[in-house]
């Protein structure tokens, strides 16, 4: 359904994107992560025809981005980071005005729009105007003026950002009933994908791993490149016995919580220790294959001796956000 291969685009002397070579199938939902300038959005702006590769090429369902525009953004539906629908308009005017634009006539756009405001939940808030919307009802409408058309690839370019932990919960339910479509669909017809069946493909940017881990597979972006990318599980099996959970206390009977600055500093010293991070009060430390044991004898110590008492330290499974570290540095 996407399809890019060695795309690069440079601004200048800044490399947004660099030899980039991804593919995501219908019913997949494949979730880019990367640092602030990683090259995302650019990668999403690519794909959406509204930049140009300096080399490379890329396709839509089967439409060349290069050679067929307007039958590849013909299957994209496509929310931007910023919300970027017409204030004041209503709910309803917002999709009227992008469902008239794509060409669909009144007897097409309006049952659609009904049917997509349930499906997103704003039935009942179709005569506000956008500007009175909170921020994941813009997000939702941002959904809905984009599903209008029916599109077989979604590209959503960090949609849950700054909107509360329900919102966002809500937003993905939207996301895994679109890729998967219970039986009957939602939306009947192409909107299940070719011939009702198979879902539709989603590509998606996030910063929070917790959503990359919902995804079917994750690509990471740095400077530009696409540096990893497989099943969540995959990726963090790349860090098995690698991750240790390091708890302590203070010295002198202090109760008020391991004295985390100077015990990162311990454990940095540490040869084996690749990296240390804050989680809560506690510290994840990435550890050089096959040496965890060995780390925990000497971190057992060397922590008395200037921290206080080590409490706990074990190995732990990796986290998503683990490798996203690792991959970052």
């Amino acid at each position: 359904m996407i399809t890019a291969k060695n795309l690069n685009k440079s601004f200048g002397s800044v490399h947004a994107v660099q030899d980039l070579s991804m593919n995501v199938n219908a019913g997949e939902i494949y979730g880019l992560v990367g640092s602030d300038g990683a090259g995302k959005t650019t990668t999403l702006r690519l794909l959406v025809g509204a930049l140009k590769p300096d080399s490379g090429e890329a396709t839509i369902c089967g439409y060349s981005l290069a050679k067929q525009v307007e039958q590849a953004r013909a299957n994209i539906g496509y929310l931007s980071q910023r919300f970027s629908l017409y204030e004041d308009l209503t709910v309803l005017e917002n999709i009227r005005f992008f469902a008239e634009v794509r060409g669909l006539k009144a007897d097409e756009w309006l049952p659609r729009c009904v049917e997509i405001l349930e499906f997103v939940g704003l039935a009942d808030f179709k005569d506000r105007r956008a500007g009175q919307l909170s921020g994941g009802m813009r997000q939702k409408l941002g959904l809905a003026s984009a599903l209008v058309t029916r599109p077989r690839v979604l590209l959503l370019d960090e949609p849950t950002t700054g909107v509360d932990p329900v919102t966002r919960q809500d937003f993905w339910q939207l996301i895994i009933r679109l890729v998967a479509p219970p039986t009957p669909s939602p939306f009947p017809g192409k909107m299940g994908g070719d011939k009702g069946g198979g879902g539709i493909a989603v590509l998606l940017t996030t910063p929070y791993m917790d959503e990359a881990a919902r995804c079917n597979r994750v690509g990471f972006m740095r400077q530009g490149h696409l540096i990893a990318e497989g099943t969540p599980s995959e990726l963090r099996a790349t860090l098995n016995g690698r991750i240790l959970e390091v708890v302590s206390v203070p010295a002198r009977g202090e109760l008020r919580g391991a004295p985390l600055p100077l015990l990162k500093k311990i454990a940095a010293e540490d040869k084996d220790v690749e990296n240390v991070q804050a989680f809560g009060d506690k510290l994840h430390l990435r550890v050089t294959a096959s040496q965890a044991e060995s780390v925990i004898a000497r971190l057992r110590d060397a922590i008395p001796a200037r921290a206080g008492s080590l409490t706990e330290a074990r190995l732990v499974p990796p986290t998503l956000e683990d490798v996203f570290i690792s991959l970052a540095r």
